[in-house]
């Protein structure tokens, strides 16, 4: 990935414009992070309105973002939402065609549904609209649940905060785990937070800090490699399986066993770009069980096999990266 560009409209949330702007646009060369030739277009270039008063100069139109290796649609208002802009469309569909990485912050989404490209995919946008988009757009399998959601080249996202989410996880594709984490520490935002986490969690802050739950996800990480059944963790926070499951979900977003999974993947990343460890050796450490269990989570999630990721990805300069892996079906 070298290119990015951003497709801001009248009317555009400058939040959602803004993460995307600090997530590719920034210089963070002096960390070891690359460059990206980052362009904001729009269909009209000049002074574009945002929703809440002031405007921005763009000095680019569409035809700047024809070559792009990435794709973003800010969020667009309300009373675009079934008059999308034929020219973007078409911008979107000859992105699609080539393959580039096309991802929705918020009511981006509708931009992607009009083009027809999320036909067929499940797709995600902010839960207040997410039933206004399943009737529109019936081919589309919505998920209001979720902050993100990755269908092949696509990325959707929710609102606000999960347009961010969304961006750090295309980039842990696209740069590997180690510069992704060192992106989001420059934002002082956390590395990683699952795209199947629930868009709203009922409560985020324990109100009785003597029951948190962080003491049980301690022990988690420093065990990833143990048998880490909800009845062994429900005992250690003292508490029923039942009542454990329940609590850690409203705590965390996450069925214990998802974020168990997440955080089993993330250290599988860390070992492969930072060791030379053997295949089995990383499942046995990370919890997996097998080489081919590992494969199978590994490919579902990242899109490569672990064998392909580390190529690309790992630490050693005596590993040459090659071109990004199919994975089997």
């Amino acid at each position: 990935m070298r290119s990015v560009a951003v497709v801001v409209q009248p009317g555009f949330a400058p939040f959602e414009f803004g993460l995307a702007c600090e997530a590719f646009g920034l210089d963070r060369s002096d960390d070891g992070i690359p460059n990206f030739d980052f362009r904001i277009v729009s269909p009209d270039p000049g002074v574009v309105p945002s929703n809440i008063g002031f405007s921005i100069n763009v000095e680019h139109g569409l035809d700047a973002a024809d070559d792009v290796d990435i794709l973003v649609l800010a969020p667009i208002p309300r009373a675009q939402w079934e008059d999308v802009d034929e020219r973007v469309i078409d911008l979107v569909r000859r992105a699609d065609a080539r393959g580039a990485w096309l991802l929705s912050v918020c009511s981006g989404s509708f931009v992607l549904a009009a083009a027809g490209v999320l036909d067929g995919r499940r797709a995600t946008t902010h839960w207040r609209y997410a039933h206004t988009m399943a009737r529109m757009y019936p081919e589309i399998e919505v998920d209001p649940d979720v902050l993100y959601v990755q269908s092949g080249n696509i990325i959707t996202s929710a609102g606000t905060a999960a347009g961010l989410d969304a961006c750090l996880h295309l980039l842990r594709q696209e740069l590997g785990a180690e510069l992704a984490n060192r992106i989001a520490r420059r934002m002082v935002v956390a590395p990683q937070r699952d795209g199947g986490q629930a868009q709203f969690i009922a409560a985020p802050i324990p109100v009785d800090t003597s029951l948190s739950l962080a003491p049980v996800t301690e022990w988690m990480m420093q065990n990833l490699h143990a048998d880490l059944s909800v009845e062994r963790l429900a005992a250690r926070a003292h508490m029923s399986p039942r009542t454990f499951a329940r609590r850690f979900k409203a705590d965390f977003g996450a069925t214990p066993a998802a974020w168990l999974a997440r955080q089993r993947l993330l250290h599988a990343q860390r070992l492969l770009e930072e060791t030379d460890l053997g295949l089995d050796r990383i499942a046995s450490e990370c919890g997996f069980g097998s080489a081919a269990v590992l494969r199978q989570n590994f490919a579902r999630t990242m899109g490569l096999t672990p064998t392909a990721y580390r190529a690309r990805f790992s630490c050693s300069d005596d590993v040459a990266a090659p071109s990004r892996e199919a994975v089997p079906a």
